[in-house]
């Protein structure tokens, strides 16, 4: 990949987006995003993905360039389109992905980050949606996931003004889960990342089924299949060993299985 390179530590994929000077999204690096979770998904030795980037953001947003190429509303569409593709997808990875956001996450980078299942802040990172200013709207689903994170007022506020939010502000809010100082983000986020890495891959991935769910369905349906869920889960491997070395006083030792 051109824009996003990853090692491996202690089950954690550690990702970057570089892409100077402001890892601004363009197609191309959409689809790395892609490719990224292609290359993870079947790699035994990686539990959960840190996405951060590299230089002064973690992305300022679209590439704006692109968007003289398009012609017409139709293949604005598309564009927006194949971009809440890749983003549903990581929101439904199988595998925990993390967004460690510094200096700036903005327009689509702010919808990637969202598309993640936590974002861990510095406390003086910027975070919003500011297409407005463009006379443009966010296209990978900016104004579906902002609401559901903070809400129908804030979001609004948000979205109409283009004015962003502080990172200590996002956590407030609910955007982030956590605002750290800027030499600690990093750590921070690996140190939980690393933790998650330690669970059952098994009841990771149910969890985040589960998740869904919340998100995206009724009560009613959430709970139904949680039971059965339940049910799948007890079955594996994963949860003996976890039971097991529970009553023996130890840690346990997940296989995915």
């Amino acid at each position: 990949m051109e824009f996003i390179s990853w090692t491996k530590e202690d089950g954690v994929a550690i990702a970057a987006i570089n892409r100077p000077p402001a890892n601004a999204l363009s197609r191309s690096l959409i689809l790395e995003v892609d490719e990224l979770l292609n290359q993870v998904e079947h790699d035994e030795e990686v539990r959960v993905i840190l996405l951060h980037g590299e230089g002064r953001f973690f992305s300022a947003g679209a590439d704006i360039k692109e968007f003289t190429a398009v012609n017409s509303g139709e293949e604005f569409s598309k564009l927006s389109a194949s971009g809440q593709k890749v983003f549903e997808r990581v929101e439904s990875f199988h595998k925990p992905v993390i967004a460690a956001i510094h200096g700036a996450a903005l327009g689509g980078g702010l919808e990637l980050a969202m598309s993640c299942h936590m974002r861990f802040v510095t406390e003086n990172a910027k975070l919003g949606l500011p297409e407005l200013q463009l006379g443009l709207i966010p296209g990978f689903a900016g104004t579906q996931r902002l609401p559901r994170y903070v809400g129908v007022a804030k979001a609004a506020e948000m979205l109409l003004t283009s004015d962003p939010i502080s990172g200590t502000e996002a956590a407030q809010y609910g955007l982030a889960n956590r605002a750290f100082a800027e030499e600690d983000l990093i750590k921070q986020a690996l140190s939980i990342a690393k933790k998650i890495a330690k669970k059952s891959p098994v009841a990771v991935k149910a969890a985040i089924d589960m998740l869904q769910y919340a998100k995206h369905a009724s009560y009613f349906e959430g709970v139904e299949a949680e039971a059965q869920s339940f049910g799948t889960v007890f079955e594996s491997e994963d949860a003996k060993e976890g039971i097991q070395a529970f009553l023996e006083k130890r840690e346990a030792q997940f296989k995915g299985k």
